[in-house]
């Protein structure tokens, strides 16, 4: 062992007798994790994972480091596109095909994990968005209506048929926990965000309708986290992301949360320190959602809106 490690290793907090070290390897050197069990015994099911940069691949990684057992879900497509196969061996999680817009699919991505995890779900991620508008390149006020339908059912619809099948199979545990991300601009009007918004805001709708429903009658709670921009996959579709992440972290006092942040925070809402918490949307975003202006994004109003001018000169706001 170096020096350094041996360092590293004498001035370890003393833990509580559940609480673990976790060893990863990176760069020939262990690095420790420290876990707290939180969800040790849970079985999970995580849609949306695609590459080590998607939110839910964080969430998988977390969840089990917390003693969680959990299978992962995906479109074919996805999974062709993506590396959840190396997740998959990573954590020892099935992985089950499934369109989440597709019922017959969610049906089996339910009945398949609990046989292969051995009993009633005990919390599910949705971390799942795409908008063929966004994609496109069509703006707000010229949306091509048949992208604006797979919009929704894919990023919001899809939220409602999840949780519905979960019901109709009684597949969730009492006291289970549902999560689901969405972003501020559900509420606010955010440049380039154009449909996702309006999925959003039925996403959440859905979190409140659903939870009043599934909370009185199986003790389910349902929430949404609102996260900072993330440079996720879909993310980086979102014209300007990387000046909204910097106007995000500009208007942030504590920063941006990075996508290990929001796993933490999914971590915690699974685990049962939050059984009394349904139904809300969560704001995960260092303080931003509560800003009106900070002195650092002020200062960036030196610049102008050139760049987004037509050649007319008109500024184009869509």
């Amino acid at each position: 062992m170096g020096e350094s490690m041996r360092k590293r290793r004498k001035h370890l907090p003393i833990l509580h007798k559940s609480c673990n070290f976790v060893p990863k390897f990176t760069n020939q050197e262990v690095l420790y994790t420290m876990t707290h069990n939180l969800l040790k015994g849970k079985r999970g099911i995580i849609f949306g994972a695609l590459n080590a940069d998607s939110i839910a691949w964080k969430v998988a990684v977390k969840a089990v480091e917390e003693g969680a057992q959990i299978t992962l879900s995906n479109t074919a497509m996805a999974l062709r596109m993506g590396t959840i196969d190396e997740l998959s061996k990573q954590l020892n999680a099935p992985v089950i095909a499934a369109d989440a817009t597709s019922v017959e699919d969610l049906e089996k991505v339910f009945e398949e994990s609990q046989k292969m995890l051995g009993g009633k779900i005990d919390f599910v991620l949705h971390s799942i968005g795409m908008s063929p508008n966004v994609r496109k390149h069509r703006t707000y006020d010229d949306l091509d209506y048949n992208y604006l339908q797979k919009t929704l059912d894919i990023s919001a619809i899809s939220f409602h048929k999840m949780l519905q099948v979960a019901k109709k199979q009684d597949a969730i545990a009492e006291y289970g926990s549902v999560i689901a991300l969405t972003y501020v601009a559900s509420h606010r009007t955010f440049f380039g965000y154009n449909d996702m918004a309006d999925a959003k805001s039925m996403l959440e709708s859905i979190a409140r309708s659903f939870g009043y429903i599934y909370g009185r009658e199986k003790h389910v709670r349902i929430n949404t986290i609102s996260q900072s921009p993330t440079p996720t996959t879909a993310g980086k579709g979102i014209k300007d992301m990387e000046n909204l992440m910097d106007f995000a972290d500009k208007m942030s006092p504590l920063g941006n949360a990075s996508a290990d942040d929001c796993a933490d925070y999914c971590v915690m809402m699974f685990s049962d320190f939050t059984r009394k918490v349904t139904m809300q949307t969560l704001y995960h975003d260092g303080g931003f959602s509560s800003m009106g202006m900070s002195l650092r994004a002020m200062n960036q109003y030196a610049k102008d809106l050139a760049p987004y001018e037509d050649e007319n000169g008109k500024v184009i706001y869509g």
